[in-house]
């Protein structure tokens, strides 16, 4: 399939848009309120998920650029989405929520990131015709 210049430079940016305020949000919180979430109160957790999220996003944007694979683009974006809440969740437990959550939240990080091993390994197999085993 041929690459059209606009939509490849469109996707980067897109993904920009998510991934530079998720990155700051996740890891510079304070400094992302006082600059572009400026409502109050400052709610440290939410700042977290909110990164979190979109860092899956924007992850997920620049893999559809490298993979054709609709399940390991959605896959690797919900995982990235799910390893950087389930980080958001150990880091805050201090603040509040259920002391399952870090639990759940990992293990359904582990589950997504085993079925993307598993769909990169299936597209790796194609048999003689082209089509993914598995």
């Amino acid at each position: 399939m041929k690459r059209q210049p606009w939509v490849v430079g469109s996707v980067v940016l897109g993904a920009l848009v998510f991934l530079v305020p998720g990155i700051w949000a996740f890891f510079w919180p304070e400094s992302f309120h006082e600059t572009i979430a400026t409502f109050d109160p400052f709610n440290l957790h939410l700042f977290h998920d909110v990164g979190a999220f979109q860092i899956g996003i924007g992850v997920a944007m620049l893999a559809a650029l490298y993979w054709r694979d609709a399940l390991a683009v959605a896959l690797l974006g919900g995982t990235t989405g799910s390893v950087v809440h389930f980080a958001s969740h150990v880091l805050d437990r201090d603040l509040g929520g259920r002391s399952s959550d870090p639990i759940v939240l990992g293990v359904v990080s582990v589950i997504l990131l085993v079925a993307l091993v598993l769909r990169l390994q299936a597209l790796r197999s194609r048999d003689s015709s082209g089509k993914v085993v598995g």
